[in-house]
């Protein structure tokens, strides 16, 4: 046991001294990737870090690839993205690729919605390009100014093999198969994009993954319908937000989410934070809060849907097209993005905007279920490999 006098002892005092001096940098946990300084030496952490968590604020649909979607208060998400997502596309009458707004910006004027029942996915079609009778409001067209064509929204096969043809259909020089629709379902759609056009519905052939949802980076073999990358893109309100601040410091009007087209949308705590996400989970509120704010049956315990956050979304000009008026600006938000967010090692010339996302799991989801961050990476790096 040590004495009074050697605790007072010159040598133990200047070592008090020191580990005093240290204890604040022996404290602080271990900064991230992006800190330029780290403590010498931390102390692994006593208590759990708090998992971070948000409410999804909304959930959208977009069943023909680049025309408007819709908003759902629920769907089923399944391994191929949420319910009607992206099964439909647009593809030149010839050749059979695939056409989106980055070629045709007019094509966020078409519109999509369910019927009542569900059972019809209901399109309307401006009469031309010309008419811009919906585009100074943005407020719905009129009966008389579009066409209208209805059509099952989960054709069964018999369905498909009475008024459809099977065909090759190009995305992203990827060949896939897709069911193409008659001349009287295409001609509305020809007459007003101003060239011949085919209405593809998603064939049975798996569309597997590619580039960071590739099996031998996923971990399994997974499939989608048209969405460019990934079945799921997920947004935070947050981030939309910090960026407006950003837009309406250069006398610019703030932007909607629906420029970005995602299929989950976050309120997010902090601006940014999803880029650093890997696994999340999302959950139903708790009983009494899930029952009051959806009538739903407060005994009704769903399983927790987990996703894999594969990649971040780099992003190309169609965030630059006005959804409502088709319109694309020259520069915004495109150029407001570069400037500070090419944070993608693996994607220098592009700016990031969201997170592109695999289900691990399939149920139903729904607006004002909690998403927890389960687990995070530094090590995101976007492969290409369409």
């Amino acid at each position: 046991m040590l004495d009074k006098a050697s605790l007072t002892s010159p040598p133990v005092v200047l070592a008090s001294g020191a580990l005093l001096l240290l204890l604040p940098f022996l404290l602080i946990p271990q900064f991230n990737g992006r800190s330029k300084h780290r403590p010498i030496l931390a102390l692994p952490r006593l208590w759990p870090r708090r998992r971070q968590s948000s409410e999804v604020v909304s959930l959208r649909v977009y069943p023909i690839k680049s025309c408007r979607g819709f908003e759902v208060q629920s769907t089923t998400l399944r391994e191929q993205g949420l319910d009607l997502d992206r099964r439909w596309m647009l593809v030149d009458a010839s050749t059979h690729e695939f056409l989106t707004i980055r070629q045709i910006p007019h094509m966020t004027r078409i519109r999509t919605a369910l019927s009542a029942d569900g059972e019809e996915l209901v399109i309307t079609v401006p009469l031309s390009q010309d008419d811009r009778s919906d585009q100074t409001t943005g407020a719905e067209s009129r009966q008389s100014d579009v066409r209208t064509i209805r059509i099952p929204s989960h054709p069964s096969r018999e369905w498909l093999d009475a008024n459809t043809a099977v065909s090759t259909v190009t995305i992203w020089s990827n060949d896939t198969d897709g069911y193409i629709y008659t001349d009287e379902i295409n001609q509305p759609f020809s007459e007003f994009l101003g060239r011949p056009v085919a209405l593809a519905y998603k064939g049975p052939k798996p569309r597997v993954l590619r580039g960071n949802g590739d099996p031998k980076l996923l971990g399994r073999t997974q499939s989608t319908g048209f969405p460019d990358v990934c079945p799921i893109l997920i947004a935070s309100e947050a981030s939309l937000a910090e960026l407006n601040t950003r837009l309406q410091s250069q006398d610019l009007d703030p932007i909607t989410i629906e420029r970005f087209r995602p299929n989950i949308i976050v309120r997010g705590e902090t601006p940014w934070i999803e880029d650093s996400w890997k696994t999340v989970r999302l959950r139903r509120a708790s009983a009494s809060s899930a029952s009051s704010a959806t009538g739903s049956n407060p005994d009704d315990q769903r399983e927790p849907l987990d996703v894999d956050i594969v990649a971040r979304c780099a992003r190309c000009q169609v965030p630059n097209v006005n959804p409502e008026t088709a319109v694309k600006h020259k520069k915004q938000p495109w150029d407001t993005l570069v400037s500070y967010r090419r944070i993608d090692e693996g994607i220098k010339f592009k700016p990031c905007f969201g997170m592109l996302a695999a289900p691990r799991s399939e149920g139903i989801v729904e607006v004002g279920m909690t998403l927890e961050v389960l687990e995070e990476t530094d090590k995101h790096r976007y492969h290409t490999g369409f």
